[in-house]
């Protein structure tokens, strides 16, 4: 991934990112009153804020086992080669994994960690075997089961 830069964020811009954090569906008339400005120069610092990636975009947050995937999974993959077309092949094949929630490449003992979502052990236990194991590159993973989620992702401090 490429490194983005950091934007120039006043208090105005941190009031608008946290309220759009807890409601992304909130208006602009509504934000702009949250925010104490007028509807046209908060539809513009919302742009802007777009424009400039600080806003990804906007999405439900869904519960993964209300919607059949209870288990949940964050596995350590390590690879056999750090060559840059391994890696490659390795990302090209992760991303088309829907069972891959997310991946983050690491420092430490092993390469990577992937948040893993599943509807059961033998459904990640297929994905484990017979695509993980078989991507590109893999030299060895080590899985973790996630008991209980005691704080879900949130808000990034702003």
């Amino acid at each position: 991934m490429a490194k983005s830069s950091q934007i120039e964020l006043d208090g105005t811009d941190r009031r608008i990112l946290r309220a759009l954090q807890r409601d992304g569906r909130i208006s602009i008339v509504a934000l702009a009153e949250a925010v104490g400005l007028s509807p046209t120069p908060c539809q513009r610092r919302v742009r802007r804020l777009e424009e400039a990636g600080a806003i990804r975009g906007y999405a439900a947050q869904i519960a993964p086992a209300r919607v059949g995937l209870p288990l949940q999974a964050f596995v350590q993959v390590s690879l056999e080669s750090h060559a840059e077309e391994v890696a490659e092949r390795f990302h090209k094949a992760l991303a088309a994994r829907p069972e891959v929630l997310a991946a983050y490449a690491m420092s430490g003992e092993m390469d990577y960690v992937l948040h893993i979502l599943a509807p059961d052990m033998e459904s990640f236990g297929d994905f484990a075997t017979r695509a993980l194991l078989r991507m590109p590159g893999v030299k060895e993973t080590r899985s973790s089961f996630v008991l209980a989620t005691l704080k879900e992702p949130g808000e990034i401090p702003l």
